[in-house]
């Protein structure tokens, strides 16, 4: 199998991320169920897994220690994130000092990290989202100081826009800190947006990238067509605005799936292996991350890694949806305070 260089770490990694979102309370609750799948995909050939403190609060990463104890642990890059609240559910008010990115939480929250996985190191700790209460130099600085204990190898960043990848690169250079040597974005046939500037900066500074949602929430899977009801899966019911057929933004989603799928159809592979070998043949992206919740899941992405599209297929991807573009706003990932705060764009006249 292919490995790839994760940035330019010198740790290699498949082409393929396994993420571990969907074991636990969040997806499948059974943990020797969610153990069966981690296992399978490590005997396929993945070698990466990433998860986050926040998923399923910490029961992901309690499984994930779990199928990795017994000798499997050294065999496998190990990935996990923090910055979501852990005292209350995500868009719940609870102790701000219970999430985000200060030095406090971080010394505290890795060292339960490292307790849920049953590890003495993670090998990519990094930071879920940018925190705007916090300066980065802290947070650089608290992160290149676990990295010379030991207990992290390297760190990165998710969902951060390309000005503030520039920022932080300024910062540890300036600072003689530690970096950032990977980046998160979402990214996939339907949410192009990165390819404007987080991805070509993450190549300028040689940062690994691990896209996340590379098959668009289920989008891409085959489940969304027109005229059929919103399926019943798990993701439509946490999140149903980002599933609500009616707006405009998913209205032009379905749209592009239906020629998505006709593109696939007309190539002899599955829509699912299209989407995903579309994000891994982009040249700034180390491996996308695959989310199953099932067996069937995993077995239906796998073989996506023996796919490489040619030109034309490409051609026609551009076509359908044009490069560097989101056909849905709330795709986006991370919406900026200067976006969501009115106050924030706003002189006050009151």
């Amino acid at each position: 199998m292919e490995h790839r260089n994760l940035g330019h770490t010198g740790m290699y990694v498949s082409p393929l991320c396994l993420g571990a979102m969907m074991f636990g309370a969040f997806g499948e609750r059974d943990h020797d169920t969610s153990i069966g799948i981690i296992h399978a995909a490590l005997d396929a050939g993945i070698n990466f897994v990433d998860t986050a403190d926040i998923y399923s609060q910490g029961e992901s990463e309690v499984i994930v220690g779990k199928a990795l104890a017994g000798g499997r642990r050294d065999d496998v890059i190990l990935a996990t994130k923090f910055h979501g609240p852990m005292d209350v559910p995500l868009g719940q008010t609870g102790d701000p000092n219970q999430r985000g990115n200060s030095r406090r939480w971080i010394v505290k929250e890795v060292e339960e990290s490292l307790r849920r996985l049953q590890t003495d190191w993670i090998d990519l700790y990094q930071v879920h989202r940018p925190d705007t209460g916090t300066d980065d130099d802290e947070t650089i600085a608290a992160l290149t100081d676990l990295q010379r204990q030991g207990k992290i190898r390297a760190f990165g960043s998710s969902t951060f826009p390309a000005h503030r990848i520039v920022e932080d690169q300024w910062i540890s250079k300036e600072r003689a800190l530690g970096r950032f040597v990977t980046e998160q974005p979402p990214y996939s046939l339907l949410v192009r947006s990165v390819e404007a500037d987080v991805l070509p900066v993450a190549e300028q500074y040689r940062m690994g990238v691990i896209p996340w949602s590379p098959l668009a929430g289920g989008w891409l899977t085959g489940r969304f067509r027109k005229g059929q009801d919103t399926p019943d899966t798990h993701r439509a019911k946490l999140m149903p605005q980002r599933f609500d057929l009616d707006s405009p933004g998913n209205a032009a989603k379905l749209d592009a799936v239906e020629d998505l799928a006709l593109l696939a159809e007309d190539a002899g592979i599955p829509l699912i292996h299209l989407a995903l070998a579309f994000v891994m043949q982009h040249p700034a992206v180390t491996a996308p991350i695959i989310g199953p919740r099932t067996m069937e899941h995993l077995e239906s992405q796998l073989g996506a890694m023996d796919v490489t599209l040619t030109t034309d297929v490409l051609d026609r991807i551009d076509e359908i949806v044009p490069p560097g573009t989101n056909l849905s706003t709330d795709d986006a990932g991370y919406v900026p305070d200067a976006l969501s705060d009115p106050h924030l764009r706003r002189r006050r006249t009151d």
